[in-house]
């Protein structure tokens, strides 16, 4: 599993960083480019995807990894 990625803000847009590193991977305009990005990243490592919002926050998560915890929405 790799490292989660997360969307932040950066400066007047959005950047792209993997848990624990110092810099971004990458910054966008938008957080809807910089969410589309950092997706591919988080498929392909299979790891998270935390999206913040502008104050910090965490908007929402998305897991591509094998996930040990099924989702409580789930109904089987």
């Amino acid at each position: 599993m790799g490292k989660n990625q997360h969307i932040v803000p950066k400066d007047n847009g959005w950047a792209v960083k993997g848990a624990g590193n110092s810099k971004v991977t990458k910054t966008f305009e938008t957080q809807k480019d910089a969410i589309d990005f950092g997706r591919q990243i988080a498929k392909n490592q299979e790891s998270e995807l935390v999206i913040h919002r502008k104050d910090g926050t965490i908007r929402d998560k998305d897991s591509y990894g094998n996930d040990p915890v099924p989702p409580i929405d789930k109904v089987p």
